[in-house]
């Protein structure tokens, strides 16, 4: 359960991340939408804590996973949206 946990919030913050990132950067280029990402990965420990899954309980590899899942979504989902002109 906590694996499908974790891999849903992170699906979900990537997700939305890149809805935030096509609304506030100017284009492709913008530092902006990295920064959002950025934001969004940051985002998740607290959210996590929240839910019971303390920093005790994440190794190194479980944070890895959690960063590059959402940076995975992100740069998918923000491929899209720019692609598509929403």
């Amino acid at each position: 359960m906590r694996g499908l946990t974790v891999t849903t919030i992170t699906a979900v913050a990537g997700i939305a991340a890149a809805f935030v990132s096509n609304a506030v950067a100017a284009s492709a280029t913008d530092v902006t939408g990295v920064l959002v990402v950025a934001a969004a990965v940051l985002a998740q420990f607290p959210v996590l804590r929240v839910i019971g899954i303390g920093p005790d309980d994440l190794s190194t590899k479980d944070v890895l996973y959690i960063a590059f899942m959402t940076f995975a979504l992100w740069f998918v989902s923000w491929g899209i949206l720019l692609t598509a002109g929403v």
